[in-house]
């Protein structure tokens, strides 16, 4: 693997085959949340209900089955401790 191909999938884990694999037998719900998160990241359940269009509940289902996979992680938000943000795990 060249290290340009390397570099990109360490930045955009929706480039890595075994990361798409997983991500392919989810609802597509939880393929727009990680659509969303690759293009905007970390978000909290409440930005990506406004970025996704979808209903807070739905987010957070597909955030559950994310994390069920290990294709998301999660970190209290440096801006409000209250708050957790979601981003895309390499």
């Amino acid at each position: 693997m060249s290290a340009l191909t390397e570099k990109s999938v360490e930045e955009n884990p929706l480039s890595d085959p075994e990361f798409r694999e997983t991500l392919r037998e989810l609802p597509p719900s939880a393929k727009l949340v990680a659509k969303v998160l690759d293009d905007e990241s970390p978000l909290s359940q409440g930005q990506l209900a406004e970025e996704s269009l979808l209903p807070d509940r739905t987010v957070r289902y597909a955030l559950n089955r994310l994390e069920e996979e290990g294709l998301v992680g999660s970190r209290y938000s440096f801006h409000d401790a209250r708050k957790q943000v979601y981003f895309l795990a390499n």
